[in-house]
């Protein structure tokens, strides 16, 4: 019989050809086998540092590095600072926080800001080459209420006149719930902050509104207020009723956008009433008392609802009619400014509702991100009545279309203008302005500081009872959202001309729609 040829390994480790007889050769190869069985099972139990020629590790040092892994990927842990009424009304100082943590190397990655962040920047272009001295905030103290002073993450306060109801309040409220939010992040700087509707900083006083000129003698004086417009060069900042407005009722924000979504479900679009529908103050401007006329009567019907807020009646029956979060009952809803602009164009846009905008002369921080058509309906101010009721049978005709602008107006308010961004606005405006400093801030003999005991601690009714609500509890456990780039003066422009465009094509609707309706009358 024939040899058979046998695979085994050679004292070099390499597989050589052995020749035997058949019945040595079964021995071999089943020896061989449980050879290189033994060797596999051998090498997979061995420790890896006896295999690579290292060093055994501890098992212990092994399981730190586990841990370490894991808590790496782990969220930093939310850290409450206490609020210390005790310390406070004894020693009548603000007790010392610093010593908290501030998660500021731990916090998770945010988001991109929305996009109406971009106008930070053109808002502070103003002070872009010249930078901000102490004579131009001294300067804007000429109409502020106060002057807040932020020097390593705590706040002084130079009061100088008192604000209308408590807007001054619920202003510096905000502020210290910023620096609560991110602690020691901004940079030092003091700012002037005049709490009136009116914007007063004309800007056809400082080198013809807005130049590149380095000369710093004809700067603007920076000063923060609610609202603006194109002839202004005041700096827009959120409005005190984010964190609630007392006198009337209206809750923080984060309480109230979240009553508000809720209500929202209660009556889908299609089951409103197919009307537009408003409800406020007539008496503080005379476009608003211009609005009243457009309110139904047995002779005419301008497919408008209007109706007169008295606020001293509401007060008296507890505002059992003035619940904003029950206001979502019609298909159309009507924004119109006041003395200037008014706070209820969130509330109004946040109800899934089309919001029929009259031609506003004033804007907020957040408004100039709304696009018409997209989220409004823009309305004339000079013919009120007769374009609303335009678009109301407009949006009657086209449901799906106008259902869509009433939805993306509330998703942008639910969306874009939570409380995490009104906050991250707030940052990121006063971390440019702060980087603009030419100086460095200091105290005087005027300044007091300010923290959260000193407003809430020694608070009554309403006012406490919003100030605890809308409290920061500690540090945030994300970044601010990631600043967008400014305008560029093309883009800038373009955006502007696309939305006079899309105003200019419903105007031409709107004319061909009454044309028509001559011509059959």
């Amino acid at each position: 019989m024939r040899d058979t040829k046998i695979l085994v390994f050679g004292q070099d480790g390499f597989l050589r050809p052995l020749m035997k007889s058949p019945a040595r050769s079964t021995a071999v190869l089943l020896f061989t086998m449980i050879f290189i069985f033994g060797a596999l099972v051998y090498t997979l139990l061995l420790p890896s540092h006896l295999i690579s020629g290292g060093t055994p590790s501890k098992p212990i040092a092994t399981t730190k590095n586990n841990n370490d892994s894991k808590m790496s990927k782990m969220p930093p842990k939310q850290i409450e600072i206490p609020l210390n009424c005790t310390f406070y009304n004894l020693n009548k100082t603000c007790p010392n926080h610093q010593e908290i943590p501030s998660n500021n190397q731990h916090r998770l990655p945010s988001s991109t800001c929305p996009d109406y962040f971009r106008w930070i920047h053109e808002d502070l272009r103003p002070w872009a080459h010249t930078g901000i001295t102490k004579d131009m905030v001294d300067k804007a103290r000429k109409t502020a209420a106060f002057k807040l002073v932020i020097l390593k993450g705590k706040a002084y306060l130079e009061t100088y006149s008192k604000a209308f109801q408590t807007r001054d309040v619920f202003t510096k409220w905000g502020i210290l719930q910023l620096l609560r939010r991110y602690p020691g992040m901004l940079p030092d700087m003091e700012f002037m902050f005049d709490c009136v509707d009116w914007p007063v900083i004309l800007a056809e006083h400082y080198y013809g509104g807005g130049s590149n000129s380095n000369n710093a003698t004809n700067v603007p004086p920076p000063l923060f207020r609610y609202c603006a417009n194109d002839a202004t060069l005041d700096i827009v900042f959120p409005d005190w009723s984010f964190w609630g407005w007392a006198e009337v009722n209206i809750k923080p924000w984060e309480i109230l956008s979240k009553e508000m979504k809720e209500g929202n479900k209660k009556t889908t679009w299609l089951n409103r009433e197919p009307y537009a529908y408003w409800k406020g103050n007539p008496d503080v401007a005379d476009t608003r008392k211009d609005l009243m006329k457009c309110n139904v009567t047995d002779k005419q019907d301008w497919n408008a609802r209007i109706y007169k807020q008295d606020w001293i009646q509401e007060s008296k029956e507890g505002y059992k009619k003035s619940n904003l979060a029950s206001q979502c009952t019609h298909r159309y809803k009507v924004y119109i400014e006041g003395s200037a602009w008014s706070v209820s164009e969130k509330y109004i846009l946040a109800c899934d509702s089309v919001t029929l905008l009259v031609k506003p002369h004033y804007y907020d921080f957040f408004t100039r991100g709304l696009i018409p058509m997209k989220h409004y309906w823009p309305i004339k101010e000079d013919d009120k009545c007769r374009s609303i009721k335009f678009a109301v049978e407009w949006g009657n005709a086209h449901q799906n279309e106008a259902n869509s602008i009433g939805k993306a107006a509330s998703d942008f308010i639910y969306d874009e203008l939570k409380m995490d961004y009104v906050y991250d606005y707030m940052f990121h405006l006063l971390s440019s302005y702060g980087k603009l400093f030419r100086y460095t801030p200091s105290l005087s003999s005027e300044a007091v500081e300010l923290c959260v005991e000193s407003m809430v601690c020694n608070g009554k009714g309403r006012e406490k009872q919003f100030m605890m609500e809308s409290m920061v509890k500690g540090p945030a456990i994300t970044n601010p959202c990631t600043m967008p780039p400014p305008f560029d003066p093309p883009s800038l422009h373009a955006n502007l001309r696309r939305k006079e465009s899309v105003i200019q094509q419903v105007d031409s609707w709107e004319k061909s729609y009454w044309g028509n309706q001559n011509s059959k009358s």
